[in-house]
């Protein structure tokens, strides 16, 4: 038996250590490269760079205009997140409280939107809200995040607050708590885990999203991180080095959010399988 859970151990062990290299690689190979020229990369993408040269950081910075497109980035980012979570539990506590058959429903509905993948709809809704004038804004952008992002988090919300006991809203409202301070007070607390969890699965989903900004933000002046790296690519060529270190400087700040943050994923998801 022993004997048997040693191998079990080292199997399992090399398959983690092997699955772990398949997620690095890629990342890996975009960070060494970034310190290649263009011609050297060509060369040879998996050779070791001669020098680590970062002219290409340097000179990305200015060509992405780095700072504004941050900026960017980071508007649209944290106004959607922090209207999907609080719309989003909101939403769900309604349906949860209030056995209506509509919210039944429009529960159902919710959940039947998220199987609808987003090219399905992506030149329907350009069309329309380009019609209206709504394109080429970053809160335009907002408010699609918003309708494509709650789905998904009332869904979550919803399992969550199911198991939260009524008598503790019930509890505050004799107190003196109106229902909607009930639920900022007591019930929105409790839900911190799920919160954090949404929150930063939708902040890798935003920051990184290349698609709807490019449908939706036209002007250069407008242009998220993942947009910015357009710059990078010319009629005939594509700057390969300043484009690695592009990359590198747009996943770098959301990366080093969810190595911070990644406890409270665990923890949301481990209380989400248990409940």
């Amino acid at each position: 038996m022993e004997k048997s859970s040693r191998i079990t151990k080292f199997i399992s062990t090399v398959v983690l250590g092997i699955t772990f290299l398949l997620y690095v690689a890629p990342f890996l190979l975009v960070f060494v490269n970034s310190f290649k020229s263009t011609k050297e990369f060509i060369s040879n993408p998996l050779k070791l760079p001669v020098q680590m040269n970062i002219a290409n950081y340097i000179s990305a910075i200015g060509k992405m205009r780095y700072s504004h497109a941050f900026m960017n980035s980071l508007i649209i980012t944290v106004f959607s997140v922090l209207l999907i979570t609080i719309f989003s539990s909101m939403t769900a506590y309604a349906f949860v409280r209030n056995k209506w058959k509509i919210n039944q429903f429009m529960f159902l509905i919710m959940v039947a939107a998220m199987i609808i993948p987003f090219q399905a709809i992506m030149i329907p809704l350009v069309k329309i809200y380009g019609s209206i004038g709504m394109l080429n804004s970053k809160w335009a952008l907002i408010y699609m995040y918003i309708g494509f992002g709650t789905s998904l988090a009332v869904f979550i919300y919803h399992g969550f607050i199911k198991s939260i006991p009524l008598e503790l809203e019930e509890a505050a409202m004799i107190d003196g708590c109106t229902r909607i301070q009930a639920y900022f007070k007591v019930v929105f607390p409790l839900l911190k885990p799920t919160t954090m969890t949404i929150a930063i699965l939708d902040v890798l989903w935003i920051w990184n999203d290349y698609l709807l900004p490019s449908l939706v933000l036209i002007e250069p002046n407008q242009r998220t991180l993942p947009l910015s790296t357009f710059y990078f690519f010319s009629t005939y060529t594509v700057d390969y080095g300043l484009l690695m270190a592009g990359l590198m400087l747009t996943i770098t700040p959301v990366i080093v959010l969810y190595l911070f943050m990644q406890k409270h994923i665990i923890k949301g998801v481990m209380q989400g399988s248990i409940k």
